[in-house]
């Protein structure tokens, strides 16, 4: 991972000053919960999984790891509201690999972006399934 956590990336240009203020801010955010290296990422793949309130203070705690959508759910929910001890515990490396094609676009621009300036292999993964 590059040094984010140290250097906030500038905003982007067009931005008034709070606004891109506010920006940098938000991505900041997401950027100090990422692990190091995807390789970090050992949750579960199958099975129901338990996510606590924190996370999942608007919806379902309760996730079925053999149910598409669910598991969509989860790792979009893990991704907006995980904290940085979370998503070692709740996502699964070759999980989001296979995901992340689809499940870019169901985040927000601020996650997405972050992610995959962090782990450019995202990315690619996304350009190869293309």
């Amino acid at each position: 991972m590059s040094t984010s956590r140290q250097h906030p990336a500038p905003a982007p240009r067009g931005l008034s000053g709070t606004d891109a203020e506010n920006l940098a801010l938000y991505q900041e955010k997401f950027r100090r919960r990422l692990p190091e290296s995807l390789d970090e990422l050992h949750g579960p793949a199958q099975g129901v999984v338990e996510l606590p309130l924190h996370m999942a203070w608007s919806g379902m705690t309760s996730y079925d790891m053999s149910r598409p959508r669910q598991r969509m759910g989860l790792y979009r929910t893990v991704l907006h509201e995980g904290l940085y001890e979370d998503l070692p515990r709740y996502l699964n490396r070759d999980l989001l690999m296979q995901l992340w094609p689809v499940l870019r676009t169901l985040v927000g621009r601020t996650v997405r972006d972050v992610w995959e300036k962090a782990f450019p292999e995202l990315a690619h993964r996304t350009r190869a399934a293309a």
